[in-house]
């Protein structure tokens, strides 16, 4: 499975090998974040250079995985310590469509881990009311 490839290629910070699995045309969105979405193997290589560079000691746990057809699930923890020596602490779910054995679009759900945040009843409160 390219999720696997992925988290392979995160953890021995293998650039080439993670752009690799990216068609050149990729299709990046965030649903929660419209404005972040791009196109492009480049942009994929130019942003994990970043956290290749960024946080040099960055992990990747792949917590389950499914493909069904030409889609593929993953649920990540990824994390590490940026230079500054502040964590670098992400989770949540990528989808992938696959294409000739390179992801062809993405939907990222990864946000980063809250630290101090509100209990659910709280949180729907502020959701619910606005």
């Amino acid at each position: 499975m390219l999720v696997e490839r992925l988290r392979r290629a995160i953890n021995d910070h293998d650039l080439d090998g993670f752009a690799a699995c990216f068609s050149p045309g990729y299709d990046s969105r965030q649903p929660a974040h419209p404005a972040r979405a791009f196109t492009g193997r480049e942009q994929v290589r130019r942003n994990w250079g970043r956290f290749f560079e960024d946080v040099p000691d960055l992990r990747a746990e792949l917590l389950a995985h499914a493909r069904a057809d030409a889609v593929e699930w993953g649920e990540w923890h990824w994390h590490g310590t940026r230079r500054d020596g502040t964590g670098f602490d992400m989770r949540g779910t990528t989808v992938f469509g696959v294409q000739d054995g390179l992801i062809r679009w993405g939907r990222l759900y990864m946000e980063e881990t809250e630290r101090d945040g509100t209990d659910i009843d709280r949180t729907v409160r502020r959701l619910a009311r606005g």
